[in-house]
This record gives C-alpha cells, structure tokens and sequence, in this order.
C-alpha cells in the first residue's frame, strides 16, 4: 500500500487484485462525468502531482495537505515557474527537502510553526550548521512557493528562525599546502588544483571547463549550482601551465587509467583523486577544494581589487568575498601595525646614534 496522502477533488484510487490505481475525473459518477486520466502509481512522486496538474488544465492550485505532499507539489510546479531554478539549486533544495519530509512528511502542512522548524533547525545545526542553514532555504523557499496566490499555506512556518552563523567560510590552503600541491601533484590532479587555484571556481565547474570556454584572455562558463556567468581572467601563472595542455574538444580533466581513460572526470572521482593525495601527504589534512575559492578571493582582494570587481571574476556575490577575506584582511591590517612599529623604534634608535645620547 502506498503511504497515506491527502488526494486533491477529482482525484480516486481503485484497489484491484491487491494494487493501488489512480485516476483523475471531474464529475465522476454524474451524468457529466470527465474523461477519466490515468495517474503514475506512486502519489508521493514528483510525477503524480504534475500529471494532476496536466489532467486539471493546470488551472487552480493543487490541494496538499501533508508536508510531504506539498513537497512533490512544489518540485513538480519547477519547471513552470516564473522564475527559473537552476538545475544545481533543484539538485540542493530535493536533498535538504528530504531531512524536512522524514521530520514531518505525514503532519499536517497548516499545523507547522516555527517552533517546529527551529526545533529541526537546531537539532541538524548542532553538528552540520551547513546543512541546517541549506535546509531552512530550501523549506523557506517552499513555504513562499505555497502563499500568496496559490492558498496552499496561509502563513510562512520559517517565520523568524534564523540560520547558523556561517563563519568565515572554508579555509584556504596553508602556504606549505600549496607549495605540497605544486611540488608533488601531477596530470589531471595538478591540472583541477591550477584551475582551482587560478580561476576561484567550484569543482563542480572546473571539471567542465574546456578550450571552447576560452573567451578572449579569460574563462566564460555559466556556473553549474548558480546559473551565474563570470568572466574569469586567465593569469600568467595559469597560463603558462595551459601551453603545455594539448587543444581538443571537451573538458581540460580527464581520466587517467581504468577503461574509462580520456572521459571526462566527474567531480566525485576528482574528490576520491584528491583524498588519495591527501593520504600521501599528512600535511594536506583539512584541505578542502572550496578552500581553493578563498585563496583566489584573498589575492585578489590583496592584489588591490574591490569586491564587485572579484565578483565579477570569481562569480561569488560581494557579501561572501568580505567573509572569506575577513581574516586575511584582519591579519594584513595587524602586520602593517606591527611593521610601523617596527619602522618607529628603529627611527628613534638611529636619531639617538647621531646624537651621541
């Protein structure tokens, strides 16, 4: 049997030999009865809800009542909105949505509050605050989905809960950590750790990049989680590495041994590559390839280039390029202290000299 969901007007199950059977018809049992449409089996799916929007001319909302049905609802409602969701943020919002289904699935969609959701939020928060902040987006995202003009929730539940502090970001690599990396990594590994380094991108997005994303001195690719398209600059340091990379369809990456050899490399087989180089150099512990993002940011931003410039360069939004080069802009400032004070008492101590006091 399939689990208990709160099923829209016009929608009827028929059990037959054992097995659930749904259909969608107005007017059934009346002298103006409907065609009677089919409906896929599982009404929890994605699927079962758009085929009732298709069979209701998609006119009017669909009636979910349980969390879970609201759900599928909303994933189903993706391809029509309005405004567009990228296919990174679909991928985010299904996987955070899941801790919000098997908290709640089977409850009541009016009877949600923010106690509730605060509950969950700090429950997931206390090991993953990542996680917990990903999947109050994902849930606020929905309940705003479900106001308004579709009636489906007559007020938002995410109502005043606030997320996790999000810190400073991921950690850049540790100048001995590069200088591992540029010592010892080598084909396809140095290659993505460049490309990382040089261009601030995602490792989603560095094992897309290719020739064909060459666009006059830069790299022009739409980003794969944010739809965000940054023109990244393609230093000298990078470069002169890229001279020696033969030019060819397709992406710089590819796999190396296996009988997958010369196919492109996936971003999971790009962490297992790298977790492997971890193991053989202890000193690389806590290395992340996000951390790679913030080491761009931090040259950049020391390098003298404003934020909406970096921006422009990395495609990270302004706010998060302040976060990632707080602490090195905390730590310049201090040293340019330090060497002040350096510079005074050596001028007193030369003054003194030539006085003869």
């Amino acid at each position: 049997m399939s689990p208990k969901v709160s099923l829209p007007r016009h929608v009827h199950v028929v059990v037959s030999r054992g097995r659930e059977y749904y259909y969608f018809q107005t007017g059934r049992g009346t002298p103006h009865a409907g065609e009677r449409i089919r409906l896929p089996n599982d009404p929890t799916s994605p699927e079962f809800w758009n085929a009732i929007r298709q069979a209701q001319g998609l006119a009017g909302p669909v009636t979910t009542d349980t969390i879970g049905a609201l759900i599928d609802a909303y994933e189903a409602a993706w391809p029509g909105l309005p405004r567009k969701l990228s296919t990174g943020t679909q991928t985010q919002y299904r996987r955070h949505l899941k801790h919000v289904r098997t908290a709640w699935g089977d409850l009541q969609a009016a009877s949600l509050r923010p106690s509730h959701v605060l509950a969950l939020i700090e429950k997931i928060g206390a090991d993953r605050p990542g996680t917990a902040n990903n999947t109050l987006d994902a849930l606020r995202a929905m309940c705003r989905w479900a106001m308004g003009p579709r009636e489906m929730l007559d007020r938002d539940p995410t109502q005043g809960v606030p997320h996790f502090d999000k810190g400073e970001g991921h950690k850049p690599w540790t100048p001995e950590q590069l200088k591992i990396a540029d010592e010892h990594f080598t084909g396809t590994l140095r290659r993505a750790y460049l490309l990382g380094r040089w261009t601030g991108q995602r490792i989603s997005d560095v094992v897309r990049l290719g020739w064909t994303d060459v666009d006059e001195g830069g790299f022009n690719l739409p980003q794969k989680k944010t739809g965000v398209q940054p023109w990244c600059p393609i230093f000298p340091e990078l470069e002169a590495e890229m001279r020696g990379w033969e030019k060819r369809p397709g992406p710089f990456l590819l796999q190396e041994t296996g009988k997958n050899a010369g196919k492109p490399v996936t971003t999971n087989q790009m962490w297992k590559i790298f977790d492997k180089a971890r193991e053989a150099h202890p000193e690389l512990e806590g290395a992340v390839w996000h951390g790679l993002r913030a080491n761009a940011v931090i040259r950049l931003r020391q390098s003298g280039y404003t934020g909406q410039q970096i921006s422009d360069m990395v495609g990270m939004s302004v706010e998060m390029i302040e976060r990632y080069s707080r602490y090195a802009d905390r730590k310049a400032g201090g040293q340019a202290v330090l060497r002040d004070l350096r510079e005074r008492k050596q001028d007193k101590t030369v003054k003194r000299c030539k006085t003869g006091k």
